[in-house]
């Protein structure tokens, strides 16, 4: 599989990557069918990790299916949560060996917020942890610095919020990051450009490509959700009564507003589905001629 993700951001090319969740169960082929409608549209996919602690397949078995079975290129993610520091390397190395070389680093949800909240949480490492764990494989030795047998060469991606409340935590967060090893950002969704004013004159001295959500909103019951139960998103009023009007007609319209404004002044987009792939497909192919992906595949 020609990998070409790493190439675009280091030629500073808009890039569009949109985030799945594996299936909860052993057969995949539900989730291939989602997923190939992308292929040609976007230029990677996102593979989560147990998202929210919900117990979910293998991310890396997944994302090397999908390459494989959809020539479709993946960002696998590896949370904390779930292994200690042998099982985070051994996961590494057997992902590299399958050709899964794209990694978003996480330190992940606490297993009590989940569906098996009687889980043993691990968490030996975080986030930054394990961004130093793949920076050292990619050099040649385990996090304990002996050497190990060929090196990897995994694509480290980091998160960052660029409208924290507290942004001066998180920029000193993202250098941490960044001198852990990671060679790229994505963030949570933006619902106003002007959010990200102060985040963007800070983020213009910073030599790390940094892919930026949208979330496509299916209804003002979603906005009003997410503001109040995640830290850093904020969905403007007058987005809401928009939504509160037109529903999901009108989350289709907010969405490729988002994208055209985003295409023009960011490096990338990464997409939340929430479940919705008929919405992005449809956000994707009426700006296809400006995306660019398909030669990128």
């Amino acid at each position: 599989m020609v990998h070409t993700l790493r190439a675009k951001l280091q030629k500073k090319q808009f890039v569009v990557t949109v985030e799945m969740e594996p299936p909860r169960g052993a057969d995949p082929w539900g989730v291939y069918e989602k997923m190939r409608p992308l292929a040609g549209l976007v230029d990677a996919v996102n593979i989560a990790d147990s998202p929210m602690a919900k117990m979910r397949m293998s991310p890396i078995a997944l994302a090397y299916l999908v390459q494989n079975e959809l020539n479709l290129e993946t960002i696998f993610h590896l949370t904390c949560r779930d292994r200690n520091q042998l099982g985070l390397q051994s996961e590494l190395l057997g992902a590299h060996a399958l050709g899964v070389k794209n990694i978003l680093t996480l330190t992940g949800d606490k297993p009590e917020q989940g569906d098996h909240p009687q889980a043993t949480g691990v968490f030996d490492v975080d986030a930054i942890g394990l961004g130093k764990i793949a920076n050292s494989l990619n050099n040649g030795e385990d996090m304990l610095g002996n050497a190990i047998e060929g090196k990897t060469n995994f694509f480290i991606g980091g998160v960052v919020n660029p409208t924290s409340d507290d942004l001066e935590a998180e920029l000193e967060k993202l250098h941490r990051k960044i001198d852990a090893g990671v060679g790229f950002f994505q963030t949570q969704p933006i619902f106003d450009l002007g959010q990200l004013e102060k985040f963007l004159r800070i983020a213009d001295q910073i030599n790390v490509p940094i892919i930026y959500g949208l979330m496509p909103l299916k209804s003002a019951k979603l906005a009003k959700y997410l503001n109040r139960q995640v830290p850093g998103v904020h969905v403007p009023d007058q987005l809401i009564d928009r939504l509160e009007i037109k529903g999901r007609e009108a989350g289709q319209e907010i969405a490729e507003e988002l994208f055209k404004e985003m295409k023009q002044s960011l490096q990338g987009v990464h997409i939340f589905p929430m479940g919705d792939i008929q919405l992005v497909e449809t956000l994707l192919k009426e700006n296809y001629e400006n995306v660019g992906c398909k030669e990128a595949i």
